[in-house]
């Protein structure tokens, strides 16, 4: 035991250190898997080279729309904020006002004043920026990866199976870990949509400034478990509170909690169990874990990572197969119902 904790911390540290190559090429993995079924599709139809450049030509539209929205959204952010210092000032001064009708002290009011700056708000958009921008300039990396992985596709099936005659389940479990990528991927698109939508048209009716943009905002954090639309509400939130005060800040707050908590917490970790065989504690540890070690990119790709981890660690060993049932929501007497084959004596 102290032996195996010993390799698992170095295995860590190793990949903290790491973790600028690991999360791009880890993402590039996760896209070529996405668009593997298409890349199938469209080699029944075209040449070899035509269907893999259009794969490579959607996942870098793909990947760099979203890359351009998150720049958009910080940078709109950092614009509007400075447009409402008035309004919160004014908000600081009411504040200020209601702590001494209370009884606080003037010491104790200017201590607490001195921490509420709308310079401090801008300076945290402005390093939020900074990392988006750190973030993109990552792309050329990750695109060049997915290129090779998607012409290496092709005769990687191959490859799989001729190495599936010397270890079956090392090879059925990488399938199962695709599979459950792929459901993770579209559970995940599917319900961010909808709460997108949801959150966007309640930001408009409550005239919220830029509601497609929070929209936008909120379908991308969707990939991130359970705290995603925590993300997602603080620049709707802070725009409601100088907007038009506590009461706006209140409803759209109620509107997140009610829309994204509901499908984001509640409903989605619940469906990505079933789907995937995550159970919804560890989707949740997981989700800590992986952000610590690679950081936000470890946040987007938690639910894969661990996915991958128990194929490789679980369902690829027969040995340890009696784990399954703590870390999944499957039936170890059912393994080649779920793609791993029953294990064998052997021979």
């Amino acid at each position: 035991m102290l032996l195996g904790l010993a390799a698992a911390f170095l295995v860590i540290s190793g990949m903290r250190a790491s973790a600028n190559l690991i999360g791009p090429a880890f993402l590039a993995l996760v896209l070529t898997i996405a668009v593997h079924p298409l890349r199938v599709r469209l080699d029944r139809h075209l040449w070899g080279w035509l269907s893999t450049l259009l794969c490579v030509v959607l996942v870098a539209a793909l990947v760099m729309a979203l890359a351009l929205s998150l720049v958009v959204a910080t940078a709109r952010f950092a614009t509007l904020l400075p447009q409402y210092k008035d309004d919160f000032n004014g908000l600081i001064s009411d504040a200020a006002g209601l702590l001494d009708q209370a009884g606080v002290s003037s010491e104790q009011i200017q201590h607490l004043l001195d921490g509420l700056d709308l310079g401090k708000v801008l300076g945290l958009a402005s390093d939020a920026l900074s990392d988006v921008y750190s973030l993109v300039s990552g792309l050329v990396l990750l695109l060049t990866l997915v290129m090779f992985m998607t012409v290496d596709g092709k005769s990687f099936p191959a490859q799989l199976a001729a190495a599936g005659r010397d270890r079956p389940d090392l090879v059925a479990a990488l399938g199962t870990f695709a599979r459950d990528t792929r459901r993770y991927l579209l559970v995940s698109t599917v319900f961010g949509f909808i709460a997108a939508v949801l959150d966007t048209v309640a930001l408009a009716l409550l005239d919220v400034p830029a509601p497609l943009l929070w929209g936008l905002l909120a379908f991308l954090t969707s990939y991130i478990p359970h705290i995603g639309f925590l993300i997602s509400l603080v620049p709707p939130a802070i725009l409601a509170l100088l907007a038009g005060g506590p009461g706006l800040m209140l409803a759209v707050v109620l509107v997140y909690l009610a829309v994204n908590f509901t499908i984001g917490s509640v409903i989605h970790p619940r469906v990505v169990g079933n789907s995937v065989g995550l159970t919804t504690t560890l989707t949740f540890l997981s989700l800590i874990f992986w952000a610590g070690v690679i950081g936000p990119l470890g946040a987007i790709l938690a639910v894969p990572l661990s996915i991958l981890l128990r194929c490789l660690l679980v369902d690829a060993d027969p040995a340890s197969r009696w784990l399954s049932p703590l870390v999944a929501n499957r039936d170890p007497s059912h393994g080649s119902a779920a793609g791993i084959p029953e294990s064998r004596p052997p021979a």
